[in-house]
């Protein structure tokens, strides 16, 4: 089978001494990007355990501070 010129060009630079441009390639170029995988129910799961959820009884641990407030009051 022939060789490609980039091919050719890469082999030139390494007999020339200088760096293989093929090392300088992402680890994701090899990756195969074709294969999915959907989350197990656990991993759905574990995926939202450390949100804050929004709670009907709004003890979800979240609060509202508006500065200026409390200070109008005590004055007024």
């Amino acid at each position: 089978m022939a060789k490609s010129q980039a091919q050719k060009m890469r082999q030139k630079l390494v007999r020339e001494g200088k760096r293989n441009p093929e090392l300088s390639r992402s680890p994701f170029a090899f990756a195969d990007m074709r294969m999915r995988k959907t989350k197990s129910k656990q991993e759905q799961l574990n995926s939202s355990k450390y949100k804050n959820r929004i709670s009907s009884y709004g003890d979800d641990g979240s609060f509202l501070f508006v500065p200026g407030r409390l200070g109008s009051l005590v004055s007024g």
